[in-house]
């Protein structure tokens, strides 16, 4: 399986040309004057619209978040690199505008097969009241072999090394597959009486405990050996790329996972931007193509990485059987005492079901009662916690109200 990107990329040179056709044919629809309204025209190009779209990209998209209400005025948003790391910067979205200062908040994002703009509704609704900044992971085909190699403790340290640049006095979220080295890079600082310990954790559907209540995915996750995993998952990255003969987890691997959960899903919204463009309906038609152009964004991860986050995460469970280390060293959640901790899990949340991330909970022995809560938010999957209508409405305000009890 060492081959299976040179065969992934080959396969994709091949459709190149037929891609490249179909975006020419489409910068020149307007040449076709009234004919490219006409009901055959408009069936071709929807067919070419949807052929050229629905492919992978290996780039990170743009986060477009310009301006955002924060308080009684709208300000405006700028991207600035606090820390510049081989494998993920720690991204500042400063607002220059802002007349008092704003919490510190750090948002962990997952490094699971997606940029860090797949939470870009969620930065954006934390910009209303917080100064925020995020873990914006890199490609790890894009990552020199001389830059090492990046495991699970790595991880770790980068999160430990991102929050003590925010320094004292910031908070720590994280969503999804971080929750575990999220709630480990705490306790190490706890342990170590560290400055820059944030005063409140929050984890968003994460896999603390996935014996709690395991689902598909953890279930898929232990039907192999992880020897099963390195020796069929794990490819080699193309000369091409400056990670050319890293070892990685490809992204697109991970999408094809993703997409096999629910693929009558993706192919009945792919039936429906055909339709949408053959009518003409292009505002509901490009609402289908943003969501995609996120979704085909994919990034690889060092299989140093993937292989240990699922031996330790996933089959061993380490962190709760109180048996996860950090460079030889014990991970220890009961002596948090400074930190606040809020959990959030979604109702309907197939990915990290209810109880595996209040587990959290359990092992926080040292945490008094009132520094801890918990949100359980109805009628959401796992991405509703942390986007859309109702994280804006329901659960954000629980965040919110958390760090600024903390603050």
């Amino acid at each position: 399986m060492r081959m299976l990107y040179s065969g992934y990329q080959a396969w994709n040179d091949m459709l190149m040309p037929a891609r490249l056709a179909a975006q020419t044919a489409l910068n020149f629809r307007k040449a076709w004057g009234p004919m490219g309204d006409l009901p055959m025209s408009r069936r071709m190009f929807a067919l070419m619209d949807v052929f050229q779209g629905a492919k992978l990209t290996h780039k990170r998209p743009a986060y477009n978040i310009e301006s955002v209400v924060s308080g009684n005025a709208r300000v405006t948003i700028r991207e600035e690199i606090a820390l510049d790391r081989p494998f993920g910067n720690l991204l500042h979205f400063v607002k220059d505008d802002v007349e008092a200062a704003q919490p510190k908040v750090m948002v962990v994002a997952p490094m699971s097969g997606h940029f860090a703009t797949l939470l870009r509704n969620t930065i954006h609704t934390l910009l209303r009241d917080h100064d925020v900044y995020i873990t914006d992971w890199k490609n790890a085909r894009d990552v020199p072999r001389s830059a090492g190699d990046f495991g699970f403790d790595d991880y770790v340290d980068y999160l430990i090394d991102f929050q003590r640049e925010l320094g004292p006095g910031a908070h720590m979220f994280s969503v999804c597959q971080p929750c575990v080295p999220a709630l480990a890079a705490v306790a190490i600082m706890s342990e170590d009486k560290d400055p820059a310990l944030p005063r409140s954790l929050t984890l968003m559907g994460g896999p603390i405990d996935t014996r709690a209540a395991p689902t598909a995915v953890n279930e898929l996750a232990n039907e192999k050996s992880i020897e099963w995993f390195e020796k069929n998952l794990i490819s080699t990255v193309p000369l091409r790329y400056p990670g050319g003969g890293r070892e990685v987890y490809p992204g697109f691997l991970q999408l094809s996972a993703f997409m096999s959960m629910n693929m009558e899903r993706h192919g009945s919204q792919h039936r429906e931007l055909y339709q949408l463009l053959a009518d003409g309906k292009t505002v509901e038609a490009d609402k289908i193509k943003d969501f995609y152009e996120e979704y085909f964004a994919v990034l690889d991860m060092t299989a140093q990485f993937y292989l240990e986050t699922v031996d330790k995460v996933f089959q061993r469970t380490l962190l709760a059987k109180g048996e996860l280390t950090h460079r030889g060293r014990a991970v220890k959640p009961g002596l948090i005492r400074k930190t606040a901790l809020l959990t959030v899990e979604g109702e309907r949340d197939d990915v990290c079901a209810v109880g595996q991330t209040s587990a959290a909970h359990a092992l926080c022995t040292g945490l008094r009662p009132h520094m801890k809560r918990h949100h359980l938010q109805p009628g959401v999957g796992h991405y509703g916690v942390f986007s859309g209508s109702k994280w804006e409405k329901q659960v954000y305000p629980q965040v919110r109200n958390m760090i600024l009890a903390m603050n």
